[in-house]
């Protein structure tokens, strides 16, 4: 399977944010995504899950030989604030978001395994979301995309509001469901995208480009990763016509 995003224009009033870009993301494999603040990360993102109009390209999904375009089914999309209905506990709404999705989801899901699966315990399962930590909340978050396993997961500066821990344990989580989903994380943690990434994917400018992967383990990772992100743009009006970028970056 292949996650094709092809020529993606996104701009709000006259800022424009996305100028054409275009990245093949395949299964098996977790993907950085690295940019300043304000590149279009999480608009990216909210473009790919439809949360969000394009304004040109196109997002497909590639499988067994056919191609055609995403829905909202394939990609599941986890916040940096997570959004989640305070006033129940959090068995009660893994409980809802099983049963709204039950035609999704293969298998019976073990509550107490499940949340096990992501260090919450059971008092922690039985408690009010809104008494949970930050932190709990974004693990509870990511627990029900891990119940409803999308072929593609989005996570956005997922482990920001994780201790050293259960970081950990989310990052051991990952890499153990990665074989079966193409997975896509932003994050500022240049070690963390070392640590965990099979690729990365630099948004700078409005387009999207890879950096050699050869070069993910240099000791000057980060004086690369500056420069590429320091360069200057040129300015451009999207334009549906053009090509999309197959550029590699080998800074």
């Amino acid at each position: 399977m292949k996650l094709k995003v092809d020529n993606l224009q996104k701009k709000f009033d006259k800022k424009v944010v996305l100028t054409g870009a275009s990245y093949t993301f395949e299964q098996g494999k977790i993907y950085g995504l690295l940019g300043r603040n304000g590149a279009g990360k999480t608009t990216m993102f909210n473009c790919l899950t439809s949360n969000l109009q394009l304004d040109g390209g196109e997002v497909l999904i590639e499988s067994g030989g056919e191609t055609r375009k995403a829905t909202f089914d394939d990609i599941g999309f986890v916040f940096t604030q997570p959004h989640l209905p305070e006033f129940m506990t959090g068995n009660e709404f893994l409980k809802f978001f099983t049963e709204i999705n039950r035609e999704k989801i293969a298998e019976p899901v073990d509550f107490a395994a499940a949340f096990a699966s992501v260090e919450l315990d059971e008092e922690a399962r039985f408690k009010l979301i809104k008494d949970y930590s930050h932190g709990m909340q974004n693990k509870l978050q990511m627990l029900a995309f891990l119940v409803l396993r999308p072929p593609v997961i989005l996570l956005d500066e997922p482990l920001t509001s994780f201790d050293v821990v259960a970081a950990l344990q989310i990052k051991n989580l990952i890499k153990s469901i990665k074989s079966e989903h193409i997975i896509i994380f932003s994050t500022h943690i240049l070690e963390l995208a070392q640590d965990l990434c099979d690729e990365i994917t630099i948004l700078h400018g409005g387009k999207l480009s890879k950096l050699d992967i050869d070069r993910l383990q240099d000791a000057d990772f980060g004086d690369q990763i500056m420069r590429i992100l320091s360069e200057e743009v040129t300015e451009e009006t999207p334009d549906s016509s053009h090509e999309p970028a197959k550029s590699e970056v080998s800074p």
